[in-house]
């Protein structure tokens, strides 16, 4: 459909990508990644055709509609917003109006004349164009996708412009999937997005019928939508296929195998070198002198480019509060007419992590800043535990930061005791880099203060931290470091997220808001969607049958458990569950087993191809043959686990 060909773009003096040679078929699902700055959007903007190439060439097939979606900016006013969406289909409103004129000229023509049959002819096409474009069920298809972002029926008819930012792209989102491009360019679509929206985004893009191209910061979202993944690294285009997991295995094994081939290349060099600087001036070897010289002119020297370095940084761990850390009795609360929970009981203590989850406009918000005390009970009794110290972090917390403050010195007062460079290292991994750290807090946007506002909370945490999206405008890197922080941190975290992967590697109680009510789940977000879908139910059901299938750990001791070996989601385990719908944690085990199988297989192949290579130089005798014995082995590891593959792929599809 749309391919590049020795593709490069440079922004200003900054060279982000060149020699690009990448195809993309109707059939594509790809994540595009890298670092920020590295042209990921450009990329977008380029296929969207709103920028151009500096070098090279795109190509585009005939017929090929792009649409994209930008990161934000799109702002929609003058329309309600069924009628902003039902103005995708112009040309089929135009195709039905057409009909309609068609339908009153028959009623009114001779049916025996040539005008007629004319009309009639005109009118057939047409109607198989408009059935073909689902004309008669355009309503339908705008409601779902409506209701699917999280638009109540009431919101249709209200005007676009009522709406603010994040809603905005909502709506600007909404249009695109409905419009139905060959090519969905979508500039990280999960930023506005709560979690049941995303939900439903992951399966309208699972049944999308053309290509999409997306970026996304949400691991999860990707890992469950798309089969290859495209990163931006060392100004060059890598391709992976696969989803993100896949990608991070295969990438460290390339990086493991060029490390390997630059280690062997060396030692040929030096080995070069040495008979060379031996033997240059000895007349009977001059000509092996010369041959080697040649050969080492000839070697294209492999170079290993600096690899961006993963900040492992050790916050303090505040002092230890009592076991009851926070407990509601009988809560309510309203705001004039509008009651957002009532009757709510419940108690947090020391240690747990407590996720927030409901649509927008549940009340998640609202429970955090009772919780914090930002907001007066309407009735009931809340009580902090012994030694308990709040922290509250706000969407809106740069508004407590000082305006004239640099950033690197503000920081470096509230931590004296670390050097420039541990603190410049951990602004980084929040994305402020080299001339960044030196800007006054005043200048910078709302989402960076944000950034830095929860920097600051992390360096000295209270022993109760309340986080209100704390994962916004935060890259993967970013998310994982303030991941890490948080599953070592000592203290009880109540937090609201809508990241799927951080919520289902953090938390060990998930509440659920909405409908006035606070229904309390044991276990991560997987564990909460498997109890909403009637999991324990059948569960239990099925222990009665005798059937006995495995009952999900309780999350707080899953996290500190060892991740699942051959002994946990063994062939065996995957024969035993055909035919059976598996429990999650058993298909967790399996699916985990699977991508370990995957990586062993990558890393197999690699050594492979490394034995290969190997054997083409002659060492000696005993070195091709510890080399053939070692090329047998792999081939025979690889048979096994491809056998093994198979037995886990096919138990995985059969159980559904």
């Amino acid at each position: 459909m749309i391919q590049f060909s020795a593709a490069g773009k440079r922004y200003g003096h900054k060279l982000l990508f060149e020699d690009a040679d990448w195809l993309i078929t109707p059939e594509s699902r790809i994540g595009l990644v890298g670092a920020n700055g590295s042209g990921k959007s450009t990329v977008m903007k380029i296929f969207a055709g709103s920028e151009t190439l500096d070098y090279g060439s795109i190509s585009r097939a005939k017929g090929i509609s792009a649409g994209y979606l930008p990161q934000d900016g799109l702002s929609l006013a003058g329309r309600s917003i069924f009628a902003e969406c039902m103005s995708v289909f112009d040309d089929v409103h135009a195709m039905e109006k057409e009909m309609e004129a068609l339908t009153r000229k028959m009623s009114e023509v001779d049916h025996a004349g040539t005008e007629y049959a004319d009309v009639a002819d005109r009118y057939q096409k047409l109607e198989h164009e408009f059935r073909a474009r689902d004309g008669y069920t355009l309503e339908s298809e705008v409601g779902k996708v409506l209701t699917g972002l999280g638009f109540h029926r009431d919101d249709w008819t209200r005007q676009t412009e009522e709406f603010s930012g994040g809603w905005q792209m909502r709506i600007a989102l909404a249009k695109l999937l409905l419009q139905k491009p060959n090519l969905l360019l979508l500039d990280e679509p999960t930023n506005h997005l709560d979690l049941e929206a995303r939900n439903w985004l992951e399966e309208y893009l699972g049944s999308y019928p053309y290509a999409f191209v997306l970026i996304s910061h949400d691991r999860y979202f990707l890992d469950v939508t798309v089969n290859r993944i495209v990163e931006i690294w060392n100004k060059h285009l890598h391709f992976y296929s696969g989803n993100y997991d896949q990608y991070l295995a295969a990438k460290a094994a390339r990086k493991e195998q060029l490390e390997s081939a630059y280690k062997t290349q060396r030692e040929r060099i030096e080995q070069l070198e040495v008979f060379i600087n031996r033997f240059r001036y000895t007349a009977t070897k001059a000509k092996q002198v010369q041959s080697r010289i040649k050969e080492l002119e000839k070697i294209e020297r492999i170079e290993i480019p600096e690899e961006e370095k993963t900040v492992h940084f050790s916050f303090p761990q505040p002092k230890p509060s009592g076991r009851i850390v926070a407990e509601f009795s009988n809560v309510a609360k309203s705001y004039g007419d509008h009651q957002v929970f009532a009757h709510v009981t419940f108690m947090i203590e020391r240690g747990e992590r407590v996720a927030l989850v409901g649509v927008n406009g549940a009340g998640k918000s609202t429970l955090i800043k009772l919780l914090a005390g930002q907001e007066p009970l309407t009735a009931g009794e809340y009580k902090l535990g012994h030694n308990v110290e709040a922290d509250y972090f706000a969407q809106d917390q740069y508004k407590e930061l000082d305006p004239e403050a640099r950033i690197l010195d503000d920081l470096g007062e509230l931590s004296p005791s670390s050097t420039q460079t541990q603190l410049r290292s951990l602004l980084g991994c929040f994305l402020f880099s080299g001339d960044d750290v030196f800007k006054r807090i005043g200048v910078l946007s709302g989402g960076e203060r944000n950034r830095y506002a929860l920097l600051k909370m992390l360096l000295y945490p209270a022993n109760f931290l309340l986080l209100d999206e704390p994962t916004n405008h935060l890259d993967l890197r970013a998310k994982d470091v303030l991941l890490e922080a948080l599953m070592k941190y000592t203290g009880t975290v109540v937090f609201v997220s809508h990241d799927r992967y951080f919520i289902d590697n953090l938390a060990t109680r998930v509440f659920e808001i909405g409908d006035g009510k606070v229904e309390i789940y044991p276990g991560n977000y997987e564990d909460y969607l498997w109890r909403k879908q009637g999991g324990a139910e059948k569960q239990s059901a099925a222990i009665q049958r005798d059937l006995t299938p495995e009952r999900p750990a309780d999350r707080a001791e899953t996290k500190t458990a060892a991740n699942p070996t051959n002994g946990n989601a063994t062939s065996a385990d995957a024969a035993d569950s055909k035919g059976k719908r598996l429990n999650p944690i058993k298909r967790k085990q399996m699916q985990d087993r699977l991508r370990e199988v995957e990586e062993e297989i990558t890393k197999t192949e690699a050594a492979i191809a490394l034995n290969e290579t190997q054997l083409q130089s002659f060492v000696s005798a005993e070195e091709t043959q510890r080399q053939t014995q070692a090329l047998a082995d792999h081939k025979s590891d690889l048979q096994s686990l491809m056998h093994e593959w198979e037995e886990l792929s096919g138990a995985l599809d059969t159980a559904g």
